[in-house]
């Protein structure tokens, strides 16, 4: 059966780090209704197998197929990298992957030396290593893989002084390699901009890509005769399968956008 126009919009993710790429299509798309699942029982995915995250985001997709969705946004660049050509095969609604913000960055970079943060899972990908590869022609990339940070978000806790310390240890390097813009190629990353930007200079831009993303969604919807018609405000409904027993209230504040607009569904796996 093909996709209507009222169905719900799928984003998936390893966790909570989607929710930044959430806000951005909610901005975006006022009227669409948004349905959110948290695969946090198994996150993070960085040091997953391939293997095993692509079995994940299948069942996140087989889950939000019965929902009739008529599009899913995978917002996680691990994933994206690991299984977004199989969900392509297998499903036939319109799939959108994430990959970090490496064309826009060497774009802005003027002295061409571009920092990135990410997972080991997305910087050790095939997918990456073109993307890196087809831009790298005159700026010199420094990769940084974040371990522990996405633990630690998924918490809530977004600065902490251990999670400052841990981020103080994994952007120091490239301040000595004379970065002038720094690439945040995980989307747990984006909720820790405020402090991130406590410790770089204020030259240095900082890329994501949660707007891009919202906004080509928009375009695919547009293209495929899928933006939902409606003048009422979109629902959004939030499933996870977390055991913390504060996980709601972890989503809820990287949500933030009150109480009217949070619809928690607790477990969905």
């Amino acid at each position: 059966m093909s996709p209507s126009q009222n169905n719900a919009i799928g984003v998936i993710d390893s966790g909570v780090g989607g929710i930044s790429v959430l806000k951005c299509i909610r901005a975006h798309l006022l009227h669409e209704n948004l349905i959110y699942v948290a695969d946090s029982k198994f996150a993070p995915y960085g040091e997953k197998s391939n293997e095993e995250i692509t079995r994940r985001v299948l069942t996140a997709f087989e889950f939000l197929n019965k929902q009739d969705v008529k599009c899913i946004v995978v917002a996680c660049n691990t994933a994206t990298a690991a299984s977004i050509q199989i969900l392509r095969e297998r499903f036939h609604f319109p799939i959108i992957g994430m990959e970090p913000a490496v064309k826009p960055a060497s774009l802005m970079s003027k002295n061409k030396i571009v920092g990135i943060l990410a997972t080991s899972g997305t910087l050790l990908s095939a997918k990456f290593s073109a993307l890196l590869e087809h831009h790298s022609n005159d700026i010199h990339f420094i990769t940084q893989p974040c371990f522990g940070l996405v633990e630690l978000i998924e918490q809530g806790d977004l600065g902490s002084p251990a999670l400052i310390a841990l981020l103080k240890k994994y952007i120091d390097p490239l301040l000595k390699e004379k970065i002038d813009t720094l690439v945040l190629g995980c989307t747990h990353y984006s909720f820790l901009k405020p402090v991130i930007q406590t410790l770089i200079p204020d030259h240095i831009k900082i890329v994501d890509t949660g707007e891009a993303v919202a906004s080509y969604l928009k375009h695919v919807l547009i293209e495929k005769d899928l933006l939902n018609q409606n003048s009422a405000s979109g629902t959004t409904h939030f499933w996870t399968n977390s055991l913390d027993q504060n996980a709601d209230k972890v989503i809820a504040e990287l949500w933030g956008q009150g109480p009217e607009s949070f619809n928690y569904r607790g477990l969905w796996v």
